[in-house]
């Protein structure tokens, strides 16, 4: 009999391990400019225990349930070429992406983590792209050393949410998600 019983609990108890484990993650995380910052902020979630399903090349249609699209802002010459497209796809991309999330009511993140060494000619196209379709955005410190994003948001309402560093975005990063509900 104990030996039944501890069978059923131990069916019950992978049953939920399992079929929770096939749930669609509430956040999906894009590069915007095919750099690996993304991944860091994949890591960063994982701390906070979110789950985010990293998806490099994102498309349109490849959004499912999820809440929140964190698009993590950094333009890297080598990633495009990898990736196989120009800066002018990547931007059509993220703009079909982003218009998609809206439509499905998700919330959108714009996120740039790599400061001043993250600047340049290329991720400054992409933030000028990017930063029109937040809700909300965290910028390492450093990272508006010119005033760009600061002129970016001038009028729109939107605030930027300042990080120390990479690992120092857990704090703004659990206060955007406690805030859209997802801690």
């Amino acid at each position: 009999m104990k030996n039944y019983l501890f069978r059923i609990i131990l069916a019950g108890v992978a049953t939920v391990a399992f079929s929770s484990a096939s749930l669609a993650s509430d956040v999906v995380l894009t590069p915007f400019g095919q750099s690996p910052d993304a991944m860091m902020i994949r890591v960063v979630l994982k701390k906070l225990g979110v789950d985010g399903r990293l998806e490099k090349i994102l498309q349109a249609d490849g959004l499912q349930d999820e809440k929140i699209l964190i698009t993590v802002v950094a333009g890297s010459s080598k990633g495009l070429g990898e990736a196989g497209i120009d800066k002018d796809a990547e931007i059509a991309r993220m703009k079909e992406v982003s218009q998609a999330a809206k439509a499905k009511g998700m919330k959108v993140l714009v996120m740039h983590i790599g400061g001043k060494g993250r600047r340049g000619t290329l991720t400054d196209v992409f933030i000028v792209e990017a930063v029109p379709m937040a809700d909300k955005l965290i910028v390492v410190e450093g990272g508006d050393y010119d005033g760009l994003f600061t002129g970016l948001v001038e009028g729109t309402g939107l605030e930027i949410i300042t990080a120390p560093s990479v690992r120092g975005t857990t704090e703004p990063l659990r206060q955007v998600l406690t805030e859209w509900g997802i801690l």
